[in-house]
């Protein structure tokens, strides 16, 4: 406003030259923009009171803008209370301010113009507030969905390590079992039958070795509190395949089984997960691939177990799973989870060629036997 003042040469009728008190009015008119934000009605006080007494002096270059501006900066900045006595002030002020102009410049036009530049600066600054509250809702719901699926996969596999050592401390238990059969049988024949006494003392030998490996993986997790005891039966493993597959046939999904390589010792800890993660799969297959086949592949190889599962559906799954009665668990978490306990490799995903793809490669430690 001050560069329109120092470049005005024209004057309308009944106006008045730019003196030094004009520059001065055009200054308190113009710098409350800057103090909008931290006092937004001491800020637009003084500008709405200079705009008055400019006006009174029928000076040139008529300060609409700099009340548009004002006004949008308000709106924009500061509550909805205020921003509506900015926008009812500055009308006020616009249209007293035209009332003392000279005829030249107070016109119907000029003054409809000047009420539309405040209300259109007003609703401006509301479209932008709003746009930015929504754009920050938006924000801070990402965050805190990404923060709850953060908590979500913690809780998943906590609870999936929990039930891997429960499962473990299962298999521990019954190797204890049978080391109690055992040492009581070779105690009994000792001395009538040395040999027998022998081999239960070799089965016990192989037996402790085994429970051992199993305990170093179960340190460290901690059992969940409130759990019943659990019982000595052994968990299932892979030799329980066929009732498992029978099972899952029942819920509608075709399922073929291949077995390579031959089956030597295999831990009951890596027995129990390669069932698990068979059992998990095929669920999840039920659950999301709707009707399709899928495929088992199960390779014994030297210190290793290898299992592939893959399946050729696609599209929205019926709850067959959940009738079914499968233990659902994490999905993919609990696989992975049960991969890493044995520090085996896992990969998950969508095939090329369609269909879903679940493979894992758990490592057999050697147990060395003593023989006698």
């Amino acid at each position: 406003m001050v560069v329109q003042l120092a470049g005005a040469h024209r004057l309308q009728a009944g106006q008045h030259p730019a003196t030094p008190l004009a520059y001065v009015l055009a200054v308190l008119i113009c710098a409350p923009f800057g103090t909008h934000r931290k006092w937004p009605l001491p800020s637009l006080a003084v500008c709405l009171a200079a705009l008055l007494v400019y006006s009174v002096g029928r000076y040139t270059a008529y300060p609409g803008l700099s009340i548009f501006a004002l006004t949008f900066g308000i709106s924009l900045h500061s509550s909805r209370r205020v921003a509506l006595v900015t926008v009812i002030a500055s009308a006020v002020a616009l249209t007293v301010a035209l009332g003392v102009q000279p005829p030249a410049v107070r016109s119907l036009s000029t003054w409809v113009e000047s009420e539309l530049g405040v209300v259109v600066a007003w609703l401006a600054a509301e479209n932008l507030r709003n746009r930015r509250a929504r754009w920050a809702e938006l924000h801070a719901r990402a965050e805190r969905l990404e923060r709850e699926r953060a908590a979500e996969a913690r809780r998943a596999v906590t609870e999936e390590r929990l039930r891997i050592a429960r499962e473990l401390h299962d298999v521990v238990a019954h190797s204890m079992s049978v080391i109690a059969v055992q040492s009581a049988v070779g105690h009994h024949v000792m001395d009538s039958h040395p040999e027998e006494a022998r081999h239960a003392l070799a089965a016990i030998e192989a037996t402790s070795r085994s429970a051992l490996t199993e305990m170093r993986r179960l340190l460290g997790v901690l059992r969940q509190d409130g759990e019943p005891a659990s019982s000595l039966v052994p968990a299932p493993g892979l030799a329980d395949l066929a009732p498992l597959v029978a099972h899952v046939q029942e819920a509608g999904l075709s399922v073929w089984v291949q077995v390579e390589g031959e089956r030597g010792p295999v831990p009951p800890g890596v027995d129990l997960s390669a069932y698990r993660i068979i059992q998990e799969a095929l669920t999840n297959v039920i659950k999301h691939a709707g009707r399709a086949t899928a495929h088992v592949n199960v390779g014994y190889r030297p210190g290793s177990v290898t299992l592939e599962i893959t399946d050729d559906g696609a599209g929205a799954a019926p709850a067959a799973g959940q009738a079914a009665g499968f233990s659902t668990g994490h999905g993919i978490i609990g696989m992975r989870e049960r991969v890493a306990v044995f520090g085996g490799e896992f990969a998950a995903g969508p095939r090329p060629e369609g269909g879903f793809r679940v493979f894992a490669c758990l490592p057999i430690p050697e147990v060395t036997e003593v023989t006698s």
